[in-house]
């Protein structure tokens, strides 16, 4: 889990659109309480890095990571960026062959 995260991070920070979208599996889902949205598929992935990561020049930090399994972790983040600055979390969850199957965020 730690590799995959920190791997998101870095390449979510660099504003590598196709790089992040590697990381995650073809059905994945990132589901955003902030916006009442979920996102879904490698489309639907690729408009959410596009208009939250990219659009909004979001920085984004670890805080802390709590494993709940072998396959979900909980990311506590520090994020900065054009909207200014706001703490969440991403639940986190892969799948058997380690790409993203799920992300949960949300903003404290």
């Amino acid at each position: 889990m730690d590799k995959i995260v920190n791997t998101f991070i870095k390449t979510a920070n660099a504003f590598d659109v196709e790089g992040t979208l590697a990381l995650f599996g073809s059905k994945a889902v990132i589901e955003d309480a902030s916006v009442g949205e979920a996102f879904t598929g490698t489309e639907g992935v690729r408009r959410y890095l596009q208009e939250f990561f990219v659009g909004y020049k979001t920085i984004s930090k670890l805080l802390s990571l709590e494993r709940m399994s072998d396959y979900s972790a909980i990311a506590r983040m520090d994020f900065t960026g054009n909207f200014g600055h706001e703490i969440g979390s991403l639940r986190i969850r892969i799948d058997s062959v380690g790409l993203i199957d799920r992300i949960d965020a949300d903003l404290e």
